[in-house]
């Protein structure tokens, strides 16, 4: 491809609400361009990369015995309703009507229809295993649209789904899709980890997240570097305490505190260290207001509190709430004479000699003992902390943060006991598709790619992903420079060789600096003082200097690049 002819329309400035790393490169390159909230046009530069990593993603489930389907995108409100997600959802779920005044939606996923075309079309038991898979857009009204392509409305996914006879043989189709999802992101050239995760909307009995590893990444990662345990925050764990005596059973005491709500501020006042008070945080589920318990030295884990109450999420109580359900303002709630169900993080249960809110105003309450002086659910809803023993080998756990690009789910029967998607087993008898569901963020795998690939001065894709592999910087337009380009052109492209040539009459810094920000992993320069010294120049992306390459013929020359494309390709 010639500069002068495409449309690569790159920027020295990036818009002022561009501000994660990704979204300002990808601008700046001329690999995207904003229409709305959420809502991105591709450039050709951009295409590209997302052809590369399609082509990854389809070449891997295919080996893996997935088939390729197509699904609307624009989908009647029934098949939703039959599973309640058509509420489960809320405002996510971009709904509109027709003409006729009937109920529509743009799929955010897409359980639902897939296992409408099954439940059509699986009968017998023979019909199955199936794995069906789609590359397409998916639409979610996201509140806050942000980083670019990381948090879109609009964004392309390759979402699959698995359909066996029961829990043994979806654990295996399970297994094909963890091996196909782990070459997917060695192919990608991204550094991840495959951790435990939440379940979440999907439903279903497990799940694991790939997450690739940038500072800048959304998602915490517990992570032990002595085995192979790793997950999401969100269900991260570590061994619980064992429960702890007091040295003597002393009466619940109430102490005024006037002004000290935060813990920081209670613990100075009482000379109490931050360990021995109990962190109670008022909840609404379901209307009802809830209070959730943790050592006041710990962090609560909302998605943890709502899988131990049995809902899709929590809300932190209003004002209003917490003094309705506690008889006091902000900062003084406690689990004493609290009228509402409690849980306890078992650190928090540990805890022999308690320090809480007294449910009154400027008052709190000494030598709390849980089972003495409250009740409560002991459930984990703390966030683990870095130097936390591993659950599995009890070697201290690391934080990182990522960016959750895959998620596979085991669904089991939850959406086709729902939808009456059965098969006839080998007795005649009826019952229900044991499911399984994988998604890839496509096109966030660009954005994602780009956060973990760059430096100061632009974008560094691995060569699977790249654009184009090789970046021919033309100096001049002296005959014996356009015909040594022309020649070196011809030679790569006939060998596979993906070539971009900036022919514009630029000065030299732009077009190096746009060969920078553009990121195309190899640069060749060539100019009329180089040729005139038998030799080009030759400077991968991530290197600082260009290296001399003679030319003994361009044929020569254009061997040395193939041989670095594909070490770059196969490592």
């Amino acid at each position: 491809m010639r500069y002068r002819n495409a449309l690569l329309p790159t920027t020295k400035e990036a818009p002022a609400d561009a501000t994660s790393v990704s979204h300002i490169l990808l601008l700046r390159g001329g690999y995207v361009r904003r229409l709305g909230a959420g809502i991105y046009s591709f450039l050709p530069l951009g295409v590209r990369v997302l052809a590369k990593i399609q082509g990854i993603v389809r070449a891997e489930m295919n080996r893996a015995g997935a088939q390729e389907v197509l699904l609307p995108a624009l989908l009647p409100a029934d098949l939703f309703r039959e599973t309640g997600r058509w509420d489960l959802f809320g405002e996510t779920l971009l709904r509109l009507k027709d003409r006729k005044g009937g109920d529509y939606h743009l799929g955010p996923t897409h359980e639902e229809i897939i296992t409408d075309m099954v439940r059509h079309e699986v009968k017998s038991y023979r019909d199955v295993p199936l794995n069906l898979y789609q590359i397409q857009m998916k639409f979610r009204d996201e509140p806050r649209p942000r980083g670019g392509l990381l948090r879109c409305r609009e964004f392309i996914m390759k979402d699959a789904y698995s359909f066996d006879v029961d829990e043994a043989s979806a654990r295996q189709s399970y297994e094909r899709m963890r091996i196909a999802y782990l070459k997917i992101f060695d192919g990608l050239g991204l550094r991840y980890r495959m951790v435990s995760a939440d379940s979440g909307a999907m439903g279903g009995s497990g799940s694991a997240e790939f997450q690739v590893l940038v500072q800048s990444g959304e998602d915490i990662i517990a992570a032990c570097e002595s085995c192979s345990y790793a997950a999401n925050l969100e269900v991260a764990r570590t061994p619980a305490p064992e429960a702890s005596s007091p040295s003597e059973s002393r009466a619940l005491e109430r102490v005024a505190t006037p002004g000290k709500r935060s813990i920081e501020e209670v613990s100075s006042f009482l000379k109490a260290p931050a360990e021995s008070f109990l962190k109670s945080l008022v909840y609404i589920a379901q209307g009802e207001p809830i209070l959730a318990i943790v050592r006041g030295d710990h962090e609560l884990n909302e998605v943890k509190l709502a899988r131990a109450v049995g809902v899709t999420e929590v809300r932190m109580a209003s004002a209003e709430d917490v003094q309705k359900a506690t008889r006091a303002p902000v900062g003084f709630a406690g689990p004493v004479g609290f009228g509402g169900k409690i849980y306890i993080d078992p650190f928090a249960a540990a805890v022999a000699d308690g320090v809480c809110g007294a449910n009154e105003a400027g008052a709190h309450l000494l030598h709390v003992q849980l089972g003495r002086d409250f009740q409560a659910n002991v459930v984990e809803l703390r966030n683990v902390k870095a130097s936390d023993p591993c659950p599995e080998c009890g070697k201290p756990l690391s934080l990182y943060r990522g960016i959750e690009a895959g998620h596979i789910f085991l669904l089991g029967t939850h959406y086709s006991a729902k939808m009456g998607a059965t098969f006839l087993d080998d007795k005649g008898e009826s019952r229900a598709l044991v499911m399984g569901c994988y998604g890839i963020g496509v096109s966030r795998l660009v954005a994602t790619a780009v956060e973990q690939h760059h430096d100061e001065n632009g974008i560094c894709w691995p060569m699977s992903i790249a654009p184009y592999q090789v970046h021919i910087v033309q100096l001049g337009a002296e005959p014996e420079v356009e015909a040594a380009v022309l020649q070196l052109e011809r030679e790569l492209q006939e060998r596979g060789i993906e070539v971009l040539i900036d022919d514009r009459e630029e000065r030299p810094g732009v077009k190096f600096k746009d060969a920078d920000l553009i990121g195309i992993p190899l640069r060749i320069t060539v100019g009329k003082k180089s040729l005139a010294q038998g030799a080009v120049e030759l400077k991968p992306r991530l290197t600082k200097d260009p290296k001399q390459v003679e030319l003994v013929e361009l044929a020569q020359c254009a061997s040395v690049v193939v041989a670095r494309v594909e070490h770059e390709l196969r490592h």
